[in-house]
């Protein structure tokens, strides 16, 4: 019993050392963005109550999923600069009567990287679909939430982008 269970402890330690070699995107968009980052987000003439949105998703990706430090630009290591696109709203379903009962809200973030020596431009799309009652016109909150959530997967892709190019640096 003592030797089955000094070979079975034996093997756990094996696997653990050779692992699979997993390491969380996180790891490489640190490599791109650092952990010292400072944001902005300029304001939508057409949609200007959005930005704080904006800003508060931003800000909470550089924290949670960068794992980096928000701090003033001056001491960043990388300043990351995001607009707006302005949303469109497109008809992705309708009911019998020939009723809009459905839509996709489209967001395009624009973003500028710069570090010290470099600066690079993003494009990241974001969509959310979303249902209204027939014959109806899409609500304000409806149309917060379709900014918010639509930001939210533009933000996603963005941290994606960011990471694939971190892992192609480890190469």
């Amino acid at each position: 019993m003592k030797h089955l269970l000094k070979i079975l402890l034996a093997t756990l330690f094996l696997l653990e050392l050779s692992g699979c070699g997993y390491r969380p995107s996180s790891k490489y968009s640190r490599v791109i963005v650092g952990d010292k980052i400072s944001t902005t987000v300029i304001i939508s003439a057409q949609d200007p109550e959005n930005t704080v949105l904006i800003k508060d998703a931003v800000d909470r990706a550089v924290i949670e999923i960068f794992r980096a430090s928000l701090v003033d630009k001056k001491y960043a290591t990388t300043h990351l600069t995001f607009s707006i696109s302005e949303p469109r709203y497109t008809p992705i379903q309708y009911n019998a009567d020939g009723f809009v009962i459905a839509y996709r809200a489209t967001i395009t973030l624009h973003i500028i990287r710069e570090t010290q020596d470099t600066q690079k431009n993003y494009q990241a799309t974001g969509t959310y679909d979303f249902t209204i009652a027939p014959n109806a016109v899409i609500t304000d909150q409806e149309r917060f939430d379709a900014i918010k959530y639509s930001t939210q997967k533009a933000i996603a892709s963005f941290i994606a982008q960011v990471s694939a190019e971190g892992s192609r640096v480890g190469e």
